[in-house]
């Protein structure tokens, strides 16, 4: 027998079992109404380029051959292009992973594009086999890719496939929420009573269809009868989800349906499997693995190169500051996230390693230097809030360090060398983590900024005859904010370099002389002190010069753009920013337009922008802060950030103007 023989075997069992235990609410194929093609744009969203008409999925586990299992999951959804920009939507990519022994396979693949000729007759294009390519992307997965044919302004598209995957215990998740909004999502599941799934909702948006029926000894397998859950979930009217700026990963936030295998049966023998353990199984796996407790329950593991490196040192936290150090220049993270390691010794001897590679080997240092220390599981930004409800180890994707030094808790990360000590990097300040004690339970831990972003600019300023303004700009960067510094600064290859820099980007300011200090200093603010001149003249009539006192990182742009948004903005840790401006004007100068004091607070004490002017004589000062005191702010704090931005850019593009008396 050939394997396409045997494929189409396969093929037209799953068929006939899916069949069976399917009550398919499924749409009809290749039937788009005048009604749709004729739509002009979406009446919920008018900037939309293209909207989801219908979309309908739906996986069920089968029986094949003896005991083999399969999720077989067919996707169907039908969208109105309105107009170019929404011909994306007419590149489709498939995801298929290959294992070792057995791979996910798609067949049934049809596809149609409905449109209006020229001549404003109804047309049609069929999707055809040469169109579809499947690319190699890597030596587990492909991708099965093609572009619908025929796209059109005011175009329906509609696509369906089948895609069978023998990896049924990663029940297939669904997205009811994307980059475009969708009419109608409904997504139905057929499990037979063997396995238990929970289905987990995603996000803040509200199913309108939740129905579930049994379906009666749906299964009959090795003697073994199982009755099916079959589920239909459904939403309506479904906006589209917008990034915007502070936020963590949007995999947190879209409205989605998510499956975990709880426990399942053996058909064949009857045994039960618990799957979701409780943590102290997940405790017993990682302490006894050598990929992460195996590398560090040897307290003395590092011993041999840490104590030269303590040697004379009597205080916990000089030690953990040196060891800290030590490691830092010792393994380059090379920018893969993980949370264990193949060998400490291995990554100390190569000098680079992953984030498990670093941060176990900083946890295996301080032990050997007497500190308490533990790792700590947790997820990136990027990655992911962390699902409490169950103990599954692929939540995590990284670990970072707890340390307990006199009385005080710190957090640890040792992957970049410019990170002082106790900092964690922004990547890192999500929620919460797991911590892994060797010889005690795990435990949740809140993962937390331990300082906030604070800058502070004072110009020095005076006006002289010829229209200049000359004096010293200076900036003192605290906590993340030097941080964020010692980053720019060290893309060059010295701080004259970056000084230069800023001359050539400051277009109206040259910085006559430079003195940039504590630059390696990581717990110490960055001082830069920058004396200039600056080309003030900008009047026609030679009577009036003007000056915007917002030098650095001046706001243009609100970064707050939605009317509501259902998601946190999320900084990572609270920030403040003061501008200070004093400036002298010579004899014979007014000022036309001096500003006024203004003050916008946030509810509950979240944070405040204010502006404050006092004059005296021929000189003034000018104070602009900007304060947020928390990291997180929920969706009804929204507006009032996005107001607040208002102010600030407004405030920021006002011009101050120097008349000279007549």
């Amino acid at each position: 027998m050939t394997n396409i023989t045997k494929r189409l075997l396969l093929l037209l069992l799953f068929t006939t079992l899916f069949l069976n235990i399917t009550h398919a609410q499924d749409f009809t194929y290749n039937n788009v109404s005048l009604a749709e093609l004729n739509m002009p744009a979406y009446a919920r969203d008018s900037s939309a380029h293209a909207v989801v008409l219908n979309e309908h999925g739906d996986a069920a586990l089968v029986f094949v051959n003896n005991s083999n299992v399969r999720l077989v999951y067919t996707y169907h959804i039908k969208i109105k292009l309105f107009d170019n920009e929404g011909f994306d939507k007419g590149n489709v990519q498939v995801p298929l992973y290959i294992g070792k022994s057995e791979e996910e396979d798609i067949t049934d693949i049809q596809g149609v594009t409905v449109y209006k000729d020229d001549a404003g007759r109804m047309q049609s294009a069929e999707l055809t086999p040469a169109q579809i390519f499947t690319i190699k992307e890597t030596t587990n997965h492909t991708l099965v890719k093609f572009t619908m044919p025929a796209l059109h302004k005011g175009c329906v598209i509609e696509y369906k496939y089948t895609v069978t995957s023998p990896y049924f215990q990663n029940f297939h998740e669904w997205l009811f929420q994307s980059d475009i909004p969708k009419i109608k999502s409904v997504y139905e599941t057929h499990i037979p009573g063997f396995w238990a799934f929970s289905a987990l909702k995603v996000g803040a948006l509200d199913f309108d269809k939740k129905e579930g029926t049994i379906d009666q000894e749906c299964m009959n397998i090795f003697g073994s009868k199982a009755d099916c859950s079959h589920f239909v979930y459904g939403m309506s009217n479904i906006p589209a989800f917008i990034v915007e700026d502070y936020m963590t990963s949007p995999r947190n936030f879209i409205a989605a349906l998510r499956f975990e295998l709880n426990e399942f049966t053996d058909p064949s023998n009857g045994a039960h499997n618990k799957i979701a353990k409780e943590w102290k199984d997940v405790d017993d796996i990682l302490k006894h693995n050598d990929y992460f407790g195996g590398q560090i329950k040897h307290k003395d593991l590092l011993k041999e190169r840490i104590l030269p490196i303590i040697q004379g040192v009597t205080d916990s936290m000089d030690k953990a500051k040196k060891i800290y150090a030590y490691i830092q220049k010792s393994i380059k993270w090379n920018e893969a996230d993980d949370f264990g390691t193949t060998g400490l010794r291995d990554a100390l001897e190569k000098h680079t390693g992953n984030s498990g590679d670093v941060n176990l080997a900083l946890v295996s240092a301080l032990w050997s230097a007497g500190i308490n220390a533990e790792p700590v599981l947790i997820s990136t930004r990027a990655h992911g809030v962390i699902n409490k409800f169950y103990p599954v180890i692929t939540e995590f994707n990284y670990v970072i360090v707890r340390a307990d030094i006199g009385n005080k808790t710190y957090l640890l990360d040792a992957t970049d060398p410019l990170l002082s000590f106790g900092m964690l990097p922004l990547r890192c300040l999500n929620d919460q983590g797991r911590v892994m004690p060797i010889n005690k339970p795990s435990y949740w831990m809140e993962i937390k900024a331990p300082s906030i972003q604070s800058s502070t600019t004072i110009l020095n300023l005076t006006l002289t005859d010829n229209g200049k303004l000359t004096g010293t700009i200076t900036r003192y960067s605290r906590g993340y904010q030097a941080y964020i510094t010692r980053k720019a600064i060290k893309k060059f290859n010295s701080i004259d370099e970056y000084v230069e820099d800023l001359d050539n980007r400051w277009t109206k300011i040259k910085i006559k002389k430079a003195d940039v200090t504590n630059v390696d200093s990581l717990d110490k603010p960055i001082s830069e002190v920058y004396e200039v001149e600056i080309d003030a003249y900008k009047s026609l009539d030679h009577q009036k010069l003007s000056f915007n006192p917002f030098i650095f990182n001046k706001i243009t742009t609100n970064p707050f753009k939605l009317k509501e948004r259902s998601y946190s903005v999320d900084w990572g840790m609270p920030s403040e920013d003061r501008i200070i401006l004093n400036l002298h004007l010579p004899e014979g100068y007014t000022i036309e337009n001096p500003p006024k004091d203004e003050q916008f607070a946030l509810p509950a004490a979240g944070g405040a922008f204010a502006v404050d002017y006092t004059e005296s004589d021929n000189s003034f000062s000018l104070s602009h802060v900007t304060k947020f005191t928390k990291s997180v702010y929920g969706s009804l704090e929204y507006p009032y950030l996005k107001e607040l931005y208002n102010k600030m850019i407004l405030s920021e593009k006002t011009e101050m103007i120097f008349k000279k008396k007549i």
